[in-house]
């Protein structure tokens, strides 16, 4: 078991990688095939598009966890939304009133 301070000095990037090896070395044969299947069904493109959004996903969550970030989206909303003078019906799909 590593210390905080040794985890510290370790990058993210190996640090993600030392976790799923570790997380794959778990699995069962069975799951492991499934999971290779898995992987091989989906395409090329689609790897990308999942890779490519997991940033967002993270933002997602912390919307959804962390009330302050919630809040200052709301607050740039509307902010935005009094200096374009925009109609109400407009202002009701953005959420802003």
């Amino acid at each position: 078991m590593r210390s905080g301070q040794e985890l510290s000095r370790v990058p993210i990037l190996q640090r993600l990688k030392t976790f799923g090896i570790e997380r794959w070395d778990t699995l069962n044969d069975s799951q492991q095939r499934l999971l290779k299947k898995f992987w091989s069904i989906i395409t090329y493109k689609w790897r990308w598009q999942i890779a490519l959004n997991v940033p967002y996903l993270l933002l997602f969550i912390l919307d959804r966890s962390v009330p302050a970030v919630h809040q200052f989206d709301m607050n740039i909303l509307a902010m935005v939304a009094t200096k374009l003078h925009l109609p109400f019906w407009i202002k009701t799909f953005i959420g802003v009133q």
